[in-house]
Protein backbone atom coordinates (compact mmCIF):
# COMPACT_ATOMS: atom_id res chain seq x y z
CA UNK A 1 0.00 0.00 0.00
CA UNK A 2 2.46 2.64 -1.20
CA UNK A 3 1.94 6.29 -0.41
CA UNK A 4 3.62 9.13 -2.27
CA UNK A 5 5.48 12.14 -0.99
CA UNK A 6 6.22 10.96 2.51
CA UNK A 7 2.62 11.28 3.65
CA UNK A 8 1.81 8.92 6.49
CA UNK A 9 -0.97 6.47 5.76
CA UNK A 10 -3.49 8.43 7.85
CA UNK A 11 -6.46 6.77 6.16
CA UNK A 12 -5.33 3.29 7.24
CA UNK A 13 -7.05 2.02 10.42
CA UNK A 14 -3.82 0.22 11.39
CA UNK A 15 -1.88 3.49 11.38
CA UNK A 16 -4.73 5.20 13.24
CA UNK A 17 -4.26 2.63 16.04
CA UNK A 18 -0.44 2.69 15.95
CA UNK A 19 0.22 6.41 15.93
CA UNK A 20 -1.37 7.25 19.32
CA UNK A 21 -0.31 3.97 20.95
CA UNK A 22 1.76 4.40 24.14
CA UNK A 23 3.83 1.53 25.49
CA UNK A 24 3.49 0.58 29.13
CA UNK A 25 1.35 1.84 31.99
CA UNK A 26 0.55 5.57 31.82
CA UNK A 27 1.18 6.04 35.55
CA UNK A 28 4.68 4.48 35.61
CA UNK A 29 7.29 6.54 37.46
CA UNK A 30 9.75 5.62 34.68
CA UNK A 31 8.07 5.85 31.29
CA UNK A 32 8.97 3.59 28.38
CA UNK A 33 10.65 6.54 26.65
CA UNK A 34 12.70 7.42 29.74
CA UNK A 35 13.73 3.82 30.19
CA UNK A 36 14.73 3.47 26.53
CA UNK A 37 16.81 6.65 26.82
CA UNK A 38 18.45 5.54 30.07
CA UNK A 39 19.28 2.02 28.88
CA UNK A 40 20.86 3.26 25.65
CA UNK A 41 22.37 6.48 27.06
CA UNK A 42 20.35 8.53 24.56
CA UNK A 43 18.84 11.97 25.07
CA UNK A 44 15.15 11.56 25.84
CA UNK A 45 14.06 13.45 22.71
CA UNK A 46 16.08 11.00 20.56
CA UNK A 47 14.47 8.05 22.37
CA UNK A 48 11.06 9.59 21.61
CA UNK A 49 11.96 9.78 17.92
CA UNK A 50 13.12 6.15 18.00
CA UNK A 51 9.75 5.11 19.43
CA UNK A 52 7.99 6.85 16.55
CA UNK A 53 10.27 5.04 14.11
CA UNK A 54 9.53 1.75 15.90
CA UNK A 55 5.82 2.33 15.24
CA UNK A 56 6.58 2.92 11.57
CA UNK A 57 8.64 -0.27 11.51
CA UNK A 58 5.72 -2.19 13.05
CA UNK A 59 3.42 -0.74 10.41
CA UNK A 60 5.77 -2.02 7.70
CA UNK A 61 5.93 -5.43 9.42
CA UNK A 62 2.16 -5.72 9.07
CA UNK A 63 1.80 -4.26 5.57
CA UNK A 64 4.94 -4.87 3.49
CA UNK A 65 4.96 -7.76 1.03
CA UNK A 66 8.39 -8.86 2.31
CA UNK A 67 10.14 -9.50 5.62
CA UNK A 68 11.35 -6.26 7.18
CA UNK A 69 14.47 -5.72 9.29
CA UNK A 70 14.85 -2.90 11.86
CA UNK A 71 17.69 -0.47 12.31
CA UNK A 72 19.77 -1.00 15.44
CA UNK A 73 18.03 1.86 17.28
CA UNK A 74 14.57 0.57 16.33
CA UNK A 75 15.65 -2.93 17.38
CA UNK A 76 16.53 -1.56 20.84
CA UNK A 77 12.99 -0.19 21.16
CA UNK A 78 11.59 -3.54 20.03
CA UNK A 79 13.74 -5.47 22.54
CA UNK A 80 12.59 -3.24 25.38
CA UNK A 81 8.95 -3.47 24.27
CA UNK A 82 9.19 -7.26 24.42
CA UNK A 83 10.08 -7.00 28.12
CA UNK A 84 6.69 -5.38 28.66
CA UNK A 85 5.32 -8.82 27.81
CA UNK A 86 1.70 -8.34 28.90
CA UNK A 87 1.43 -5.08 27.00
CA UNK A 88 3.19 -6.57 23.97
CA UNK A 89 1.33 -9.90 23.68
CA UNK A 90 -2.06 -9.06 25.23
CA UNK A 91 -2.58 -5.51 23.96
CA UNK A 92 -0.14 -4.44 21.23
CA UNK A 93 -0.14 -7.49 18.95
CA UNK A 94 -3.84 -8.41 19.08
CA UNK A 95 -5.48 -4.99 19.54
CA UNK A 96 -3.13 -2.54 17.84
CA UNK A 97 -1.19 -4.50 15.23
CA UNK A 98 -3.84 -7.17 14.63
CA UNK A 99 -1.30 -9.98 14.33
CA UNK A 100 1.58 -11.54 16.28
CA UNK A 101 4.98 -10.00 15.69
CA UNK A 102 7.78 -12.33 16.71
CA UNK A 103 11.41 -11.31 17.09
CA UNK A 104 13.91 -13.99 16.16
CA UNK A 105 17.69 -13.83 16.46
CA UNK A 106 19.95 -14.32 13.49
CA UNK A 107 21.50 -17.75 13.04
CA UNK A 108 24.79 -16.03 12.13
CA UNK A 109 27.10 -16.64 9.21
CA UNK A 110 27.57 -15.13 5.76
CA UNK A 111 24.25 -16.36 4.36
CA UNK A 112 22.30 -14.79 7.25
CA UNK A 113 24.24 -11.54 6.89
CA UNK A 114 23.43 -11.39 3.18
CA UNK A 115 19.76 -12.17 3.88
CA UNK A 116 19.40 -9.47 6.54
CA UNK A 117 21.33 -6.97 4.42
CA UNK A 118 18.87 -7.46 1.56
CA UNK A 119 15.85 -7.39 3.90
CA UNK A 120 17.07 -4.15 5.44
CA UNK A 121 17.63 -2.55 2.03
CA UNK A 122 14.06 -3.57 1.08
CA UNK A 123 12.82 -2.18 4.38
CA UNK A 124 14.40 1.21 3.62
CA UNK A 125 12.77 1.21 0.18
CA UNK A 126 9.36 0.32 1.61
CA UNK A 127 9.77 2.94 4.31
CA UNK A 128 10.51 5.60 1.68
CA UNK A 129 7.41 4.59 -0.33
CA UNK A 130 5.14 4.84 2.70
CA UNK A 131 6.67 7.53 4.94
CA UNK A 132 9.23 9.36 2.79
CA UNK A 133 12.98 9.25 3.38
CA UNK A 134 13.90 7.72 6.75
CA UNK A 135 15.94 9.81 9.20
CA UNK A 136 19.57 8.77 8.70
CA UNK A 137 20.49 9.03 12.38
CA UNK A 138 17.96 6.29 13.18
CA UNK A 139 17.90 4.41 9.87
CA UNK A 140 21.47 4.38 8.47
CA UNK A 141 22.12 2.86 5.04
CA UNK A 142 22.39 -0.93 4.79
CA UNK A 143 26.18 -0.85 4.37
CA UNK A 144 26.68 1.11 7.57
CA UNK A 145 24.05 -0.95 9.46
CA UNK A 146 25.69 -4.29 8.68
CA UNK A 147 29.36 -3.57 8.03
CA UNK A 148 30.19 -0.71 10.39
CA UNK A 149 27.66 -0.35 13.19
CA UNK A 150 27.23 -4.10 13.73
CA UNK A 151 30.79 -4.21 15.06
CA UNK A 152 29.80 -1.98 17.96
CA UNK A 153 29.04 -3.39 21.36
CA UNK A 154 27.48 -1.92 24.44
CA UNK A 155 29.53 -1.04 27.50
CA UNK A 156 28.50 -0.14 30.99
CA UNK A 157 30.17 3.18 31.89
CA UNK A 158 31.40 1.77 35.20
CA UNK A 159 33.27 -0.99 33.40
CA UNK A 160 35.17 0.97 30.75
CA UNK A 161 36.60 4.32 29.78
CA UNK A 162 35.34 5.45 26.41
CA UNK A 163 37.22 8.16 24.54
CA UNK A 164 37.83 9.37 21.02
CA UNK A 165 40.62 7.64 19.12
CA UNK A 166 42.40 10.95 18.59
CA UNK A 167 42.61 11.47 22.35
CA UNK A 168 43.75 7.89 22.91
CA UNK A 169 46.47 8.30 20.27
CA UNK A 170 47.62 11.53 21.89
CA UNK A 171 47.76 9.87 25.31
CA UNK A 172 49.71 6.90 23.95
CA UNK A 173 52.11 9.21 22.12
CA UNK A 174 52.59 11.41 25.18
CA UNK A 175 53.08 8.34 27.36
CA UNK A 176 55.67 6.93 24.96
CA UNK A 177 57.63 10.20 24.95
CA UNK A 178 57.49 10.37 28.75
CA UNK A 179 58.64 6.77 29.03
CA UNK A 180 61.57 7.44 26.71
CA UNK A 181 62.47 10.47 28.81
CA UNK A 182 62.46 8.41 32.01
CA UNK A 183 64.48 5.66 30.33
CA UNK A 184 67.04 8.23 29.17
CA UNK A 185 67.34 9.72 32.68
CA UNK A 186 67.80 6.25 34.22
CA UNK A 187 70.32 5.25 31.53
CA UNK A 188 72.29 8.47 31.98
CA UNK A 189 72.25 8.13 35.78
CA UNK A 190 73.55 4.56 35.52
CA UNK A 191 76.15 5.45 32.88
CA UNK A 192 77.44 8.43 34.86
CA UNK A 193 77.90 6.46 38.08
Amino acid sequence: MPHDGGVTPTDDPLWQRLEPYAIGPPDAALSFCSRLARENRWPEDFAGRVIEEYKRFCYLCATADHVVTPSDAVDQAWHLHLTYSRDYWERFCPEILGCPLHHGPTAGGEAELAKHYEQYALTLRSYAQVFGNPPGDIWPGARRRFFEDHKAYRLHPREAIVMRRSIARWLVGTGAVALLGVAFIVWRALWMS
